[in-house]
């Protein structure tokens, strides 16, 4: 009896190393196969400006295709779902931005994922600030004047946004909140058609991303009175923050990270965290995306989920106290 007891647990001690070999292998060989990675966002939206040139160098690095998937549709809510039901095995990632990671929840009141719950952090990427800019004919060239101004003129001033729950929107939310404005909200449906309501003055201020509105800064089409980051922008580093302009604290922007479906192998994580933190401290990466406004930063997947924690809270009070909903 008990030689038959040793060989059967011979046979399940070598049962379960063999069992075992294979996701070994697959983590060290990792990747095996083209690897697909969720944006969801249309193509040619701000998505792509990092996670196209990200995903090329990706490709480069471990000589298999690294290939964006464009999932458009409802904030994004439809290319997050694609991810969280995928098979975590390393080959569905997903490159998302601060409104799916921790805002989107507190705009609908019910979700198909959960972002803290279905998702393995991998690593924060980058982050671009916002410029608050007003129209020429606003008379301020500073943040305190505009504040002063707006407190004289309480529910006259009207902003734009890109929509509703949008980070201009809520980027000026939390703006209203922290210095005391009353301003009137007009949201458009997109970027694409609130700058032009904005240059022609439509509306007289607004939150814009350097991509779509420095050119308009540069020429005095627009003056851009401060950054809602907590540095100054390198492409504009004579624009003042809005905490040191005059609103201690401030902070807004749109940030980007790059995760995997819960239950992705840690020697996968690991291995993709290791290489995506080195190509974004790389000379070459790092320079072509601060040409399109971005600070890439590169962070443990610990850091993430903190941050993430910490920016849901965040927008969550924001949200709350804007009323906004998209239901």
């Amino acid at each position: 009896m008990i030689g038959i007891r040793n060989t059967v647990f011979t046979f399940a001690c070598a049962a379960l190393c063999a069992s075992a070999l294979p996701h070994a292998a697959r983590a060290d060989s990792y990747p095996e196969k083209p690897v697909r990675v969720v944006l969801p966002y249309p193509a040619g939206g701000g998505g792509d400006v990092i996670g196209r040139p990200l995903a090329q160098k990706l490709s480069e690095r471990f000589r298999r295709q690294f290939v964006i998937d464009n999932r458009g549709g409802a904030s994004g809510n439809i290319g997050m779902e694609i991810v969280a039901t995928a098979p975590p095995d390393g080959y569905t990632l997903l490159l998302a931005l601060a409104a799916q990671l921790a805002v989107n929840q507190a705009l609908y009141s019910k979700l198909p994922y959960d972002a803290m719950r279905d998702y393995a952090p991998i690593s924060l990427l980058a982050s671009a600030p916002y410029f608050l800019e007003v129209h020429p004919t606003v008379p301020v060239t500073t943040l305190a004047e505009f504040i002063k101004l707006a407190h004289a003129q309480p529910g006259k001033l009207v902003y734009g946004s890109s929509g509703n729950g949008g980070g201009p929107h809520l980027s000026m939310e939390l703006l209203r909140s922290m210095a005391k404005l009353d301003l009137v909200h007009v949201p458009y449906k997109g970027a694409g058609p609130a700058l032009p309501a904005l240059l022609a003055g439509e509306v007289k201020v607004m939150f814009a991303s350097y991509g779509i509105s420095g050119q308009h800064v540069r020429a005095g089409r627009l003056r851009a009175l401060a950054v809602s980051s907590t540095r100054r922008a390198t492409t504009m580093p004579e624009v003042p923050t809005i905490a040191e302009a005059g609103v201690p604290g401030y902070d807004s922007g749109v940030w980007y990270a790059m995760l995997a479906p819960k239950g992705t192998p840690p020697a996968i994580i690991k291995v993709l965290n290791t290489e995506i933190v080195s190509l974004l401290k790389s000379s070459d990466l790092n320079k072509h995306l601060a040409g399109d406004g971005l600070d890439t930063i590169g962070s443990t997947p610990e850091q993430l989920s903190a941050y993430m924690k910490t920016e849901t809270k965040k927008w969550t009070e924001v949200v709350k106290r804007s009323g906004a909903r998209i239901d």
